[in-house]
């Protein structure tokens, strides 16, 4: 896959996604769409060529990829590592308790700063990381209710899940078919679960790494050395 490739994939992924209905309770932010110019560069430094690994999330946290329009895109990761700074626009509706200020904002998402910084402790830097691997959120959007709580994927509702499900799992499916990827990595259990469901008629073998959410008692006792362990485990570490 090349860039324009993917960029145009992304780009289709993104209008679709945008004409999505939600309840009118949800606030709803695309990343990709909104902050378009940063997830355009991430995908032309490093989403060419054939990718061994995919590592997926499930959906953007508000201090990562709703600022930075990167997976995972805790604010410092993302400049000193991946090296991508930019100007970020704005969702045409925002909640005021999740401001997306873009590279200004002051908050650190923690288990973007952990996932960054043990793939830079693995691979050194962020070409031989993405010469083999990349990350993709399974969700790239983000919701909020009308007190500005994060809602998770799994719980909006029935109806409007499954036309999202099915576009994110159609989505998932191309890319990773594209990519010719020998395996995905579920962010936590489920990423995993969807790729298992989605990938199993396929030659693609699932694995998983632990959630590093500051919310996970687990992931707080160290997130990286657990996830290492996982990954020896599969024999790609």
């Amino acid at each position: 896959m090349n860039s324009d490739n993917i960029l145009q994939s992304f780009k289709i992924f993104s209008n679709n996604l945008n004409n999505l209905i939600f309840d009118k309770e949800l606030v709803v932010y695309n990343p990709i769409d909104y902050a378009s110019e940063s997830h355009g560069l991430y995908l032309k430094k490093y989403g060419n060529g054939q990718k061994r690994i995919l590592f997926m999330g499930m959906n953007p946290g508000p201090w990562g990829m709703v600022q930075t329009g990167i997976p995972f895109g805790a604010i410092q990761p993302v400049k000193n590592f991946l090296k991508i700074e930019t100007t970020i626009n704005r969702p045409i509706l925002q909640h005021k308790k999740r401001p997306v200020d873009g590279f200004d904002c002051s908050r650190q998402e923690v288990s973007g700063s952990r996932l960054w910084s043990w793939v830079e402790n693995h691979w050194s830097n962020a070409d031989d990381f993405f010469s083999n691997c990349f990350v993709h959120n399974y969700c790239p959007l983000a919701f909020f209710d009308t007190q500005g709580r994060n809602i998770t994927p799994e719980k909006i509702g029935l109806t409007e899940r499954l036309a999202l499900e099915e576009l994110c799992s159609e989505f998932l499916l191309s890319l990773v078919l594209a990519m010719n990827c020998e395996w995905v990595i579920g962010i936590g259990n489920y990423a995993e679960l969807k790729a298992k469901k989605i990938l199993k008629k396929t030659h693609v073998k699932v694995g998983k790494v632990l959630h590093p959410s500051p919310a996970s008692p687990l992931a707080n006792k160290g997130w990286s050395k657990m996830a290492t362990k996982q990954m020896i485990s599969y024999g790609l570490i």
